[in-house]
């Protein structure tokens, strides 16, 4: 199985948005993951589709979008206008699930399901066949570098059971470091976000390899 890295970019330099995307594409990311917090669905704000389209002509790798939204309806075509590859909902924000999901494929755009850590994978059980991605947070979102819930690797194993022969990615988001990663991979997750692990290291490139399991 090959592992993909994502880094979330919430935890790089705000300051030097830009220069970090093309960074961590340099360094061999796979995905470029991008958290949008509304402050209501999480406590935090962070950024919305016009960064998204600014950042887009600094990597041509895959922009992973997390919408942690209350109202995720209402922004996917902007999202998806302003160069997503992979647009995520939160199963607990969104009240006709299938509709969305179907929404976001029409757009030509893959879609993605994230489940909160107290979500049981019982959610997913009727749009199987319309997702792409499955994210399952291995924190309480909202804030960067929080500390791994060892509980979800059930939740990832049970998923990667529900997934079967589907061409699903299952990702996990959350307190991923070069030692809680083999754990998530294990457990059979195949995507994993990375933010303060990266970005708070001085080898970029070297921190992703370690991430996979060959550093």
């Amino acid at each position: 199985m090959t592992v993909k890295i994502a880094p979330s970019i919430l935890s790089a330099d705000f300051a030097a948005l830009g220069q970090e995307v093309k960074s961590i594409d340099k360094a061999g990311c796979d995905y470029i993951h991008v958290d949008v917090m509304d402050g209501h669905f999480v406590p935090n704000l962070t950024m919305g589709p016009c960064v998204v389209k600014s950042l887009r002509k600094c990597s041509d790798k895959i922009f992973d979008v997390h919408l942690m939204m209350t109202n995720p309806d209402d922004f996917i075509e902007a999202f998806a206008a302003a160069g997503a590859d992979i647009i995520t909902v939160h199963a607990e924000a969104v009240w006709h699930l299938d509709r969305t999901l179907s929404r976001i494929r029409e757009l030509g755009k893959k879609a993605g399901v994230s489940l909160n850590p107290s979500t049981s994978e019982n959610a997913l059980e009727y749009v199987l066949d319309k997702l792409d991605l499955i994210l399952v947070m291995s924190v309480n979102p909202g804030f960067g570098g929080q500390k791994f819930l060892p509980s979800q690797l059930d939740k990832i194993s049970r998923i990667k059971k529900m997934i079967g022969s589907r061409n699903i990615d299952l990702e996990v988001d959350g307190g991923i470091t070069p030692e809680t990663a083999p754990l998530c991979i294990k457990a059979g997750a195949n995507v994993l976000v990375a933010g303060s692990a990266v970005f708070s290291s001085k080898d970029y490139a070297a921190t992703i390899k370690a991430l996979r399991g060959n550093g």
